[in-house]
């Protein structure tokens, strides 16, 4: 039988040789039959030519490449190239497995993948060009007792700013933790001070973050002023020396009625609320602006808090 010249002789017969779960086809002129199946080298062995002396040849369009073997380099792309990657909508044949996190887009051509600045410490805001703080990027910390309304005011004065504003409570933060939780009304000890300790740090690295990207923040914590380095000192070097402290701080009738409409791990009793308000009245005379809103509703206190920012913008208070 002959062959078409220049055309590789086809397999020999037998068990093992030829395409795996198609027969040998039988050869004729002019059919050039199957392609050679490529030998790989050994480990640390170089590629040896074809028999025709030839450097092995990249695969047929529609055909797919081998794996190198184990310590050697993957092949260039016919054109010199290295592997390409895959088209939209398909699934990658190299590089990435296909698990874990998809790798960023490059080029700015993709969304979906934003690079935010990082977070510094805050600085002073410049004084607003209007009245209240206007569109100022601010940090703001309400401090006050349980029953004080810190985290409603706040959360009502953040929503009706003109510019982005966030809310991050300390209690809120602080409940991320489900299971494990130190509840101090099961009594304070070293776990849930180290929980309050990581909340604040948490909190604080949310407002640089907000902050860092044009939103200002405002958050509440109860801080004692007769724990300045835990509490103040504390917010000052996870948010910055920029942030503006108010103290929120209604009388001892109000918050006690406040408390008991809460529910759950929030309310306290009725002599856990007054030893911490009794505990709050040294915030008195510390040059922090204090709001008294026995007498205001939630829409007026938040007036109220804006109206005393834009003055703590204009002269900051030393704490």
């Amino acid at each position: 039988m002959q062959h078409a010249v220049g055309a590789p002789l086809p397999p020999p017969h037998g068990p093992g040789n030829g395409s795996v779960g198609r027969p040998h086809q039988a050869q004729h002129p002019g059919h050039p039959g199957p392609p050679p199946i490529p030998r790989f080298p050994a480990p640390g062995q170089a590629p040896r030519p074809s028999a025709h002396g030839q450097a092995p040849q990249p695969p047929a369009p529609g055909q797919a490449s081998q794996p190198p073997a184990p310590g050697q380099a993957p092949q260039p792309s016919a054109h010199g190239q290295g592997p390409q990657p895959p088209a939209p909508g398909q699934a990658p044949q190299h590089g990435w497995s296909g698990t874990g996190p998809t790798p960023p887009p490059s080029g700015g051509q993709a969304t979906g993948y934003v690079q935010l600045p990082p977070g510094g410490p805050v600085g002073l805001p410049a004084p607003p060009a209007e009245p209240g703080t206007g569109s100022a990027t601010l940090a703001v910390l309400l401090i006050g007792p349980a029953g004080a309304g810190k985290t409603t005011v706040a959360r009502l004065w953040a929503a009706r700013r003109r510019v982005p504003t966030a809310h991050v409570s300390l209690d809120d933060v602080r409940e991320w933790v489900c299971s494990g939780f130190a509840d101090p009304q099961a009594g304070w000890n070293d776990h849930s001070e180290a929980q309050y300790r990581l909340a604040r740090r948490t909190c604080g690295f949310a407002a640089r973050n907000f902050l860092a990207n044009g939103i200002s923040c405002i958050l509440d914590d109860a801080v004692f002023p007769d724990r300045p380095v835990v509490g103040l000192g504390g917010w000052k070097r996870h948010v910055g020396p920029g942030l503006l402290p108010v103290v929120l701080l209604p009388g001892l009738e109000i918050v006690l009625e406040r408390n008991a409409a809460r529910s759950g791990n929030r309310r306290l009793s009725d002599e856990e609320v007054a030893r911490i308000h009794g505990r709050m009245a040294g915030w008195y005379g510390s040059g922090l602006p204090i709001i008294d809103n026995s007498t205001y509703d939630v829409e007026t206190t938040a007036r109220v808090l804006d109206d005393v920012l834009a003055r703590s913008i204009a002269s900051p208070p030393t704490w």
